[in-house]
């Protein structure tokens, strides 16, 4: 069914006052958009920490409501909530109902990284270029919180395809810290590791990596948690593709789940800070290097010890 839509711009400091307001007047669903980005350069929001939901400074605030919401009752009930936001760049327009996660996955298109591993809608066909070796891991776009489009991401599984390649994978125990998908854990698994386990504090990201594991056949060797329910352990393979500063923050946690000789990548770090983070776990791993893609970068080590 049609909708009655309505966006309006608004300031970082302002979007829970904006939101609380749309939420109170019966939004049926508030998103927000980085109201400097185009199609094609969409400033990126990774995973945040405990406690954090940064988001950009300027917002373009979009809501729906039921089609025959009348516009100007609308707006004056939001006035009515919060007379002291400004509504009066509050722009309205019907739209159509359509099957937006179907148009979404249809922009989606299979994306390969390193060797062999792929990452595939799990509507679409794998291509023929892949080959019989292909690891592949089906994706719904629809619950993922990391596709393997952006530059973080690509990087991570990257290097687990390399590991792989050089027999550091295969029968090995994985963990994918800030899961997010669970796209890493997953390629992992695909590429010859034993199990893995997703860390991560969002339980959305908890309920989207369970999925994505059943959707792959994978239920069984992939184990996710919320981090207070993580069991202790330490692990051959570890992958954190998370924020700097929290990489930092988390230092010692990390290194303590990296068991010794095993390898570790840190990821989600914008170029710049790799110093930094090198500095940091410098402490606990040798044979440190930092890897660059677009304006991001990878840090990769071996636990000392």
């Amino acid at each position: 069914m049609p909708f009655l839509e309505l966006t309006l711009p608004c300031r970082e400091s302002e979007q829970p006052r904006f939101e609380a307001a749309l939420d109170d007047v019966g939004a049926l669903a508030v998103t927000l958009i980085d109201a400097d980005a185009d199609t094609d350069n969409e400033h990126a929001i990774l995973e945040p920490g405990v406690g954090e939901t940064p988001l950009w400074q300027e917002i373009v605030l979009s809501a729906l409501f039921p089609e025959d919401t009348d516009a100007l009752v609308l707006l004056a009930a939001l006035e009515s909530f919060d007379p002291g936001l400004d509504w009066t760049q509050a722009r309205f327009r019907k739209v159509e109902d359509q099957d937006w996660e179907r148009a979404w996955m249809d922009q989606y298109e299979p994306l390969r990284f390193g060797a062999r591993t792929w990452i595939v809608p799990w509507n679409q066909e794998l291509p023929d270029e892949a080959g019989a070796h292909a690891a592949v891991v089906r994706l719904d776009p629809g619950l993922a919180f990391g596709s393997g489009t952006h530059p973080t991401t690509a990087l991570c599984l990257q290097w687990l395809d390399g590991l792989a390649a050089a027999g550091e994978l295969q029968g090995r125990r994985v963990l994918d810290f800030g899961c997010g998908s669970g796209i890493l854990a997953l390629a992992a698994l695909k590429l010859g590791a034993a199990d893995a386990v997703g860390v991560d504090n969002d339980p959305q990201a908890v309920i989207a990596t369970a999925d994505n594991a059943q959707r792959n056949g994978e239920s069984e060797r992939m184990a996710v948690y919320l981090p207070q329910d993580e069991p202790a352990a330490t692990y051959p393979v570890v992958v954190a593709n998370i924020l700097a500063s929290a990489l930092i923050a988390l230092a010692d946690a990390l290194a303590a789940r990296v068991a010794p000789g095993g390898r570790i990548a840190l990821s989600g770090i914008l170029a710049g800070q790799e110093d930094e983070v090198l500095a940091r776990y410098a402490q606990d791993f040798d044979e440190l290097r930092a890897d660059r893609l677009d304006d991001w970068m990878r840090v990769t080590g071996t636990r000392r010890g």
